[in-house]
């Protein structure tokens, strides 16, 4: 199982959200690459970032800040598998972030508005293409969590893979940063329909949650996504990487 710190930017910062809304704001460092710095020296093997600008406004905001934490990444002397999720929406962006450094994009919105773009990037960069999921009350949510729509995740999910996404990364948002534990299940439920790798997102608050994902690792769970409980101290990567069973070995084998 893998643990990915997430590192979530917002106008420059290093900030989360409450279940995704922009007047909820916590503020957790004025320096991002700081921060991927911190998780990285901890023994971080890989690391979630999101451009929140991106995500509401759909053009890539934050990119002095990425760039600098892909440096930080490359510089720190071993495999670090990177992503960015917010304000993907094209091709020529995805092109831009992997020819950067990124290990792989992740499209969110633009799956459910422009969804043959998955399929042209997924072509064009094999198994570098991911497809972010957001939801409430397993219906998708698109522009930052701002607009909700009709549309089933796992529906949704299968078309992506069907169109060669080479993972999902699913943020159950009923869940994130509300420290109510995470949606194994309905995380499990997208995985098993599925026959690629999905990533949770959302909710992680101890360890018991590492423990819940990994016992439905064998549908296909193969990671999770921490943020708020690491920045709030909640947890320790050390100790959630313990728990998870993760080397540096498996995460390389498995990214």
């Amino acid at each position: 199982m893998l643990i990915l710190p997430a590192i979530d930017i917002r106008g420059g910062r290093c900030v989360r959200l409450f279940q995704g809304d922009y007047a909820r704001e916590t503020v957790f460092g004025d320096d991002p690459a700081a921060m991927a710095e911190r998780w990285l020296a901890e023994g971080a093997q890989a690391l979630h970032l999101v451009d929140l600008d991106g995500a509401r406004d759909g053009a890539s905001t934050n990119r002095a800040a990425v760039l600098a934490i892909l440096a930080r990444a490359k510089a720190c002397g071993r495999p670090i598998v990177t992503e960015l999720g917010g304000g993907i929406r094209d091709l020529a962006g995805v092109e831009s972030w992997l020819e950067a450094g990124l290990s792989r994009a992740v499209i969110g919105t633009a799956a459910v508005t422009n969804p043959e773009l998955v399929s042209e990037a997924a072509r064009r960069f094999p198994a570098r293409v991911w497809v972010g999921i957001d939801a409430r009350g397993g219906k998708v949510a698109v522009k930052g969590w701002l607009e909700n729509t009709a549309i089933d995740a796992i529906v949704l999910a299968r078309d992506m893979q069907s169109r060669g996404a080479a993972g999902i990364i699913f943020t159950d948002i009923d869940r994130d940063g509300t420290g109510h534990g995470v949606a194994a299940e309905s995380t499990a439920r997208l995985a098993e329909a599925l026959s690629i790798p999905v990533v949770a997102s959302g909710g992680v608050d101890s360890l018991d949650d590492v423990s819940r994902l990994r016992a439905v690792a064998h549908c296909g769970v193969e990671g999770v996504i921490v943020g708020r409980a690491l920045y709030d101290g909640k947890v320790r990567l050390s100790d959630l990487l313990a728990t998870a069973g993760a080397e540096p070995s498996d995460t390389r084998e498995k990214f």
